[in-house]
């Protein structure tokens, strides 16, 4: 989806307050120790306002202006301080061996353009860190709800562990959560791709 498109999903949000952060990210820094984290494709700060209350020191990063100023102000309201900025992920080059924590959450863009961002999302993970990788399953369109329904844009478990070379993929599965795009009735489930990877010592 466009620049424009997210600007204007960003603008039609009601909500005065941010969104909870997503339940797999809850689940898999739990055992990590807070430090440096780099959110991709962070929109409106759900995640990257989360991982700052719990002490990490973040930088969001996404291409639409109006979600990040959004999430720039429910950080002010909250006291918490985030470093927003405001790049196409296609272009940005995130610092090297820089990051405790690096997260992409839903990020569904054409195979070769998604190949090239993880690249660099895996360079900037500090030996030790983590990659945390999440975004609609391909089996989501017949089995799920919500999200895209282009396949080519949708990916697996599977193919995300073999675009990392060089890490260690520790996680790599198929899960099943509420799902948590509006209009869907309560109860409604998405099937989502999950990975968690480790940059080696």
């Amino acid at each position: 989806m466009s620049r424009e498109r997210w600007n204007e999903r960003y603008r039609e949000r009601s909500s005065k307050s941010p969104l909870p952060p997503n339940v797999h990210l809850e689940k898999l820094v739990a055992d990590l120790e807070a430090g440096t984290a780099l959110d991709l494709a962070a929109g409106d700060g759900r995640n990257a306002l989360f991982l700052s209350r719990k002490g990490w020191k973040v930088t969001a990063v996404d291409f639409s202006e109006v979600g990040i100023e959004r999430g720039r102000a429910f950080a002010e309201d909250e006291g918490l301080s985030v470093d927003w900025l405001i790049r196409d992920l296609n272009e940005y080059v995130p610092p090297r061996k820089s990051f405790d924590l690096v997260c992409l959450f839903y990020l569904h863009i054409p195979g070769d353009q998604l190949a090239g961002v993880l690249k660099k999302a895996a360079a900037a993970v500090k030996p030790g860190g983590s990659l945390l990788i999440v975004g609609h399953d391909r089996t989501n369109i017949t089995q799920g709800a919500g999200g895209p329904q282009i396949p080519d844009i949708l990916y697996t478990p599977e193919e995300i562990s073999a675009l990392l070379p060089g890490m260690s993929v520790g996680y790599a599965n198929r899960e099943s959560c509420p799902a948590d795009h509006g209009g869907l009735p309560p109860g409604t489930v998405q099937i989502d791709c999950v990975v968690r990877a480790t940059c080696p010592l």
